[in-house]
């Protein structure tokens, strides 16, 4: 007869590693909407694509932040200045990659990328300065609640070995 539980032999890694990320993604997702953010979904997004992450955390999470606020100034002032269009797009796109790479943050280009499309591609109602500032504020509560719980609750070297 067998020594232990039903789950004697279950590895717990991922297990307690998709606990820590239900606990991260369901935390932003409750902040945000007690701070009544318009699209408090990107808050948990944000966790999860941190807490998930291989790259480290304060990392991946500085490389979100920065990239983030890059693509959401260079997205308000296009929109407030020109007609969207393929042209102004693909000129956003190239201006975040080359800001990116003269700030020396090359690792925040898919953000700021990813955010310009956003503030762009999305038809809004409002002012593009407002979805910009949303969209900073949500990804932002979003790598801050994941910071939170990764240096509370780290990966240890032998629980991301089990995860690979």
């Amino acid at each position: 007869m067998a020594s232990g539980g039903i789950f004697s032999r279950v590895n717990r890694a991922p297990v307690l590693d998709s606990m820590r990320t239900a606990l991260a993604a369901v935390v932003a997702m409750l902040l945000a909407r007690l701070l009544h953010l318009p699209e408090f979904h990107w808050a948990p997004i944000s966790a999860i694509v941190i807490v998930q992450s291989t790259i480290p955390p304060m990392t991946l999470g500085w490389q979100r932040f920065v990239g983030t606020a890059l693509g959401a100034v260079v997205g308000i002032v296009l929109a407030s200045f020109l007609h969207t269009s393929t042209l102004v797009y693909g000129l956003g796109i190239l201006a975040c990659g080359m800001l990116a790479w003269v700030l020396r943050v090359g690792g925040a280009y898919r953000f700021a990328a990813i955010t310009l499309s956003i503030i762009l591609l999305v038809p809004r109602a409002q002012a593009p300065w407002i979805t910009g500032w949303h969209r900073f504020l949500e990804v932002s509560l979003g790598i801050f609640v994941a910071l939170v719980v990764t240096t509370f609750w780290p990966l240890t070297k032998k629980t991301r070995e089990n995860l690979s």
